[in-house]
């Protein structure tokens, strides 16, 4: 926010006389640009007009779910008659059939896409973000929010210029030879043009949108200030902490909205894959990169979507999708960070072939200790451990510590016993990820926020899959690569998981099943190798 000596912005005025605010990282130290301020009574009149069009879809919405949350409970269990009134009202309103009870809430959800698109960037992210929460809301509302484009309309060219060269502190001729009158993309956060340097270097150049850090902060206060008032209403909130899900999402979003930041993600990716000639990082313009403008090397190339050219250059599906499961087991198993918003948009092939990544606003991070973690899952999925794979629910945050093992135990079992007695070609990311889903939201178990990314990421990974082979499955053609970024992995920690896994209870008696399992496991590594899988 601008010190006392600056002037204020029609969201300023607005946030000013409004308590209670969401905790935000701090401003970048050069995001210099200053909005222009606006007139007097318009300023109060504009924010308001905001404030009121997201109090509408909030409150709207939420009443919808808490009358659903109603109608579907135990009478028993519903007290005060007030709300006992409430219930039995839902209950005529809303059809109790499960098949209509579904298709109102595919409208519903439908609806909730749309408002968010047209409240802008703020709510485009928030549904995206939500898109991969499946402890927040039920699954009709997930599906249709993972449809949620970041496609709208570009600002104005003069405007984009403008903050161009306050950014970067001189005239535009004097630091590119060429940039296009019309952006050649337009998302939610900015633009980008193509250009031209003074030594012929072709580069991309995106412009941040006007007022955009002071729109989303004003955005997020609004929204504060509705969580606490829902808060009356518990029921509501399913013991989903909703303050902490709306400051995670801010320190993401300020993140984003931090072009040097993206510029270091770039260049740590870069480094992290500096050995793989099939992978190819653009070259980051750190003379021509701020807060709000980032410059890179423009690549040429294909999207990996469009499977007929890529096929007329020699290029097939398999080998694209490999590549790309490839490059995500080494980002997430080895180094710990990865690329968290692969759509066709930020993937290119190049005409050499070479896979090329950009937009690096979006990455994860993974520590040590939770790779181990997965690490665990990993053994117990193979070796059909429930009770194992429970220990790492809880270790992993997906369950509190103080959950009943008892109750989840069956749940846990009944979930994986149909995917584990199919063949792996025959499992689908998306849908195992939706099937679980449903679990999460109905027995209020969580989704870290720290695996929100990486179940973005593959499931992106798996729809760019699928779009050009129909036939292709995410984890059969990640599954040698992974058990060969598992077994590499020569630590104590791995050698002891293999032990514990052998070995059953205080006496330590030797699992035989458990140990041929393994050893078959161990054997198609082997095999997997001689094939060069």
């Amino acid at each position: 926010m601008p010190d006392s000596t600056t002037p204020a912005t029609d969201i300023e005025v607005i946030d000013r006389s409004l308590t209670g605010s969401v905790p935000l990282p701090p401003t970048p130290v050069s995001d210099t640009a200053a909005p222009q301020p606006l007139a007097g009574t318009r300023l109060t009149f504009r924010g308001w007009v905001r404030s009121l069009e997201i109090v509408f879809v909030a409150m709207l919405f939420g009443a919808y779910l808490y009358l659903d949350v109603l109608a579907a409970m135990d009478a028993s269990k519903v007290k005060g008659r007030f709300r006992h009134l409430l219930r039995v009202l839902a209950k005529r309103l809303l059809a109790q059939e499960a098949l209509r009870r579904e298709e109102r809430m595919v409208k519903q959800a439908v609806w909730l896409r749309n408002r968010l698109l047209k409240l802008g960037p703020t709510f485009i992210k928030i549904g995206q973000a939500i898109a991969t929460r499946a402890d927040l809301l039920p699954m009709a509302y997930v599906k249709e929010l993972s449809r949620l484009q970041d496609e709208v309309p570009p600002f104005p060219h003069a405007e984009a210029m403008a903050i161009l060269e306050r950014e970067l502190g001189a005239p535009i001729p004097s630091l590119f030879a060429h940039l296009d009158d019309e952006p050649v993309a337009a998302a939610s956060l900015g633009q980008v043009y193509y250009g031209l340097l003074p030594d012929g270097s072709e580069v991309a150049v995106k412009i941040q949108r006007p007022r955009l850090k002071q729109t989303i902060e004003f955005d997020l206060r609004i929204l504060n200030r509705i969580i606490k008032f829902l808060k009356r209403y518990p029921t509501l909130f399913r013991g989903v902490d909703w303050t902490g899900v709306l400051n995670e999402f801010a320190f993401t979003i300020y993140q984003e909205m931090d072009y040097l930041h993206e510029a270091q993600n770039a260049d740590r990716f870069r480094q992290n894959f500096h050995a793989w000639k099939e992978v190819y990082v653009p070259k980051i313009y750190w003379h021509l990169t701020t807060s709000r403008v980032l410059t890179m090397e423009y690549i040429h190339g294909l999207k990996v979507t469009e499977a007929e050219a890529l096929q007329a250059r020699g290029l097939t599906p398999s080998r694209i999708n490999r590549l790309l499961a490839r490059t995500y087991l080494k980002q997430m198993l080895e180094d710990g960070f990865f690329h968290a918003d692969p759509h066709p948009g930020n993937l290119r092939v190049m005409p050499d072939g070479r896979l090329a990544f950009f937009d690096f606003g979006m990455a994860g991070q993974i520590e040590e200790r939770v790779q181990f973690l997965m690490i665990d899952a990993f053994f117990h999925i193979l070796s059909r451990d429930v009770e194992g794979l429970v220990d790492d629910l809880m270790k992993l945050e997906f369950l509190e510590a103080d959950a009943d093992r008892e109750k989840i135990r069956p749940l846990v079992g009944d979930l994986f016993k149909e995917y584990l007695g199919l063949k792996l070609s025959e499992v689908r990311f998306k849908e195992l990820t939706y099937e679980i889903a449903d679990v999460v939201y109905e027995y209020h178990f969580k989704i870290p926020s720290r695996f929100t990314y990486m179940i973005r990421a593959l499931m992106e990974l798996e729809g760019i899959g699928v779009a050009v082979d129909p036939d292709f499955n995410f984890i059969e053609i990640a599954r040698p690569f992974a058990r060969q970024y598992l077994f590499k992995r020569e630590t104590r920690h791995l050698r002891n998981r293999i032990i514990s896994t052998f070995l059953r209870g205080d006496n330590h008696e030797i699992r035989l099943d458990k140990i041929w399992y393994l050893a078959k496991v161990a054997a198609k590594i082997v095999l997997d190798k001689f094939h060069g899988s």
